[in-house]
């Protein structure tokens, strides 16, 4: 029906007269109606916008329930409705799902405008929500995006008839709205894909980025394996030469045991030759296991997490031990400020991965130039509050120092100043996850000068 036509109504009479509002008054009140539901919805979005909605609605169209419901599909494989905002004529009612099967929402989604003056029950006696509510008549739209996708509903539902003059007004204002509610639904729609595509991405890039931190580790893992296996050949080399002179000494004096003579002199000579030649055997061969043993050590405990006590000064000197070669190279002595007798409970293995990369990082950016160089690394257990005793160590070296400019990048990912000469840009971040994944924390000491120091926190676990 044109809204400028005059609408006629049954006079009880018998006649006929013009309804109780012409063209330009239910304009008129259609226009207020709209002008108010416009400014009380002006700010909301989302399912907030469909309550103020809903509510607003149902007091313009005087009817005591209004709907805002999302299509979804059920279990059985049906279509339903999800309700996003119900106002129940006092207040707003709790969300629910039902099946659209015979149900006029089933009309609606089908992008059928749905009107029933009155006999709401009748036309749908299978619709068992109706008959709870007490439903006498229903007006429904579909809400449908831009693309010509059905999805939802808007509809007014009330326990008595609705003339032909609030018809027109719920006709025109459920057009206008279930439109607005349409994009609103799209917008969450689309917001929510852009999320689920963000967490994908982040997700993504965090297994990438531990990858390339597994990565980073097997790295200095292999390169730690290169420094030791130079550095085992030295011992290894002096001892097979030594073993070699053991033999050589073994059939001189087999030779000389053999002779018609033999002299105390030369038996001694022999004997101290032998002595001296496996006096270097032995000496090698327990530096090569001890290098070997603070490799296996570091190795194995850098794939472990477990908590266990051990001396730190001790610990300490056998992760410094097993980089010796590296730090012999770049010309870097340590020192070690930690009392013999200190006794901690750690994750060891992480522990010595962040001594490693705290190492590494002073090998390769403190002294760019190579040294003579000191790194000096300071251990104490700070048991102020006995509930929660914390490890403190400092790490300084006295090299070249950062610059501002890199001092507030230094633990960030992929940050490095040896960019396209071996540098990944994640050891110092390796040591920031570290620390921060046992609970401590992790910082620079702003007026360190010369060189660079970097404080480290830990909590030490209850025994």
């Amino acid at each position: 029906m044109d809204l400028n036509t005059p609408a006629k109504q049954a006079d009880p009479d018998g006649g006929e007269h013009r309804a109780l509002f012409d063209a330009d008054e239910r304009r008129t009140l259609a226009e207020a109606a709209l002008r108010s539901i416009t400014a009380s919805t002006a700010r909301a979005r989302g399912d907030d916008f469909l309550r103020i909605l809903v509510r607003d609605l149902a007091l313009a169209l005087d009817v005591t329930y209004v709907i805002a419901g999302r299509v979804i599909e059920q279990a059985d494989g049906g279509e339903g409705i999800r309700t996003l905002a119900v106002w129940g004529g006092a207040d707003y009612l709790p969300n629910m799902e039902y099946s659209l099967r015979h149900t006029p929402c089933q009309d609606v989604t089908d992008q059928t405008m749905c009107f029933h003056g009155c006999g709401i029950q009748a036309d749908y006696p299978l619709d068992t929500l109706l008959v709870d509510m007490g439903a006498e008549s229903y007006i429904g739209m579909p809400m449908i995006d831009t693309e010509g996708k059905t999805l939802g509903i808007l509809s007014a539902i009330d326990t008595k008839e609705i003339d032909e003059n609030k018809r027109l007004l719920a006709l025109s204002l459920l057009s206008i709205f279930a439109a607005r509610g349409a994009a609103e639904l799209q917008h969450q729609d689309r917001e929510a894909l852009l999320e689920l595509k963000v967490a994908q991405r982040t997700e993504a890039l965090r297994a990438a980025q531990a990858n390339l931190v597994e990565q980073e580790k097997m790295a200095a893992l292999g390169a730690l394996v290169a420094g030791v296996a130079h550095e085992v050949n030295t011992p290894i080399g002096v001892a097979v030469t030594a073993a070699s002179g053991l033999s050589s000494y073994a059939d001189k004096l087999i030779a000389t045991l053999g002779g018609d003579k033999v002299s105390r002199a030369e038996l001694a000579e022999l004997a101290g030759r032998l002595k001296a030649a496996a006096g270097l055997v032995e000496q090698n061969l327990a530096r090569a296991a001890e290098l070997i043993g603070n490799f296996k050590q570091l190795a194995v405990d850098q794939a472990s997490e477990h908590v266990t006590e051990l001396a730190l000064r001790e610990y300490v000197h056998g992760v410094v031990s097993a980089h010796s070669p590296e730090l012999r190279k770049a010309g870097i002595k340590v020192e070690l400020l930690i009392a013999p007798d200190s006794r901690v409970r750690l994750a060891a293995g992480k522990v010595s991965q962040v001594l490693s990369n705290l190492l590494m990082n002073a090998a390769k950016h403190g002294y760019p130039q190579g040294g003579p160089g000191l790194v000096t690394i300071a251990g104490r257990v700070d048991a102020a509050d006995p509930a929660a005793a914390w490890l403190l160590l400092d790490f300084a070296d006295d090299g070249v120092g950062l610059a501002p400019g890199i001092r507030e990048r230094v633990f960030e990912p992929f940050f490095t100043t040896k960019r396209g000469q071996g540098g990944s840009g994640l050891g110092m971040h390796i040591v920031y996850t570290i620390v921060h994944q046992l609970g401590g924390q992790v910082a620079l000491d702003g007026g360190a000068a010369p060189g660079c120091r970097i404080h480290v926190r830990l909590p030490l676990p209850p025994a």
